[in-house]
């Protein structure tokens, strides 16, 4: 549940503990990382789909099909996290799979680095392979949408540490 400001509270400390919370949020959090790298996700995994097919390699097939499903899955986790915020409830589930799997261990935080570190290991993979090359129009627009909004967003939230250390 969201707090009233102080009306007594200093204007810059409101203004502070507002953006904290905007780029705490995870409306933010999924707008900027979760749903791009699901795209990422989601587009390598056709691209298996379809590699595997033209090169009739029934294993290259199979891991298209396992990636759509684990790209699916995190999309869902990503978008439940943003309903229980809008709800003003703390959320049941971690952003993705990978990361619900480290709350066992009591480590999500760490294992959802480890999912940012695949999810940049497939983006270099599509960069550096060729495979890029393969995307339609629309996967093409899907990719630069989602690299736009990743750089974009950890941009901002850099700068806005950086002004906050000023402080």
């Amino acid at each position: 549940m969201t707090k009233m400001n102080d009306p007594l509270e200093p204007i810059a400390l409101q203004t502070l503990k507002m953006e904290e919370s905007f780029f705490d949020a995870p409306a933010f959090q999924v707008l900027t990382i979760g749903v791009p790298f699901c795209a990422f996700k989601l587009i390598f995994g056709a691209l298996c789909l379809r590699i595997g097919a033209e090169q009739l390699s029934g294993f290259l097939v199979a891991f298209g099909w396992l990636i759509l499903g684990w790209a699916s899955i995190d999309l869902i986790m990503n978008m439940a996290r943003v309903f229980f915020q809008m709800a003003g409830r703390n959320s049941p589930v971690e952003y993705c799979s990978i990361a619900q799997i480290g709350r066992v261990f009591r480590r999500p935080r760490l294992f959802l680095a480890f999912d940012t570190l695949i999810s940049f290991s497939i983006i270099c993979f599509m960069l550096w392979s060729g495979w890029i090359r393969h995307l339609s129009p629309e996967e093409s627009y899907l990719w630069y949408a989602a690299t736009t909004l990743n750089l974009i967003g950890i941009s901002a939230v850099n700068i806005w540490l950086e002004f906050r250390r000023g402080l």
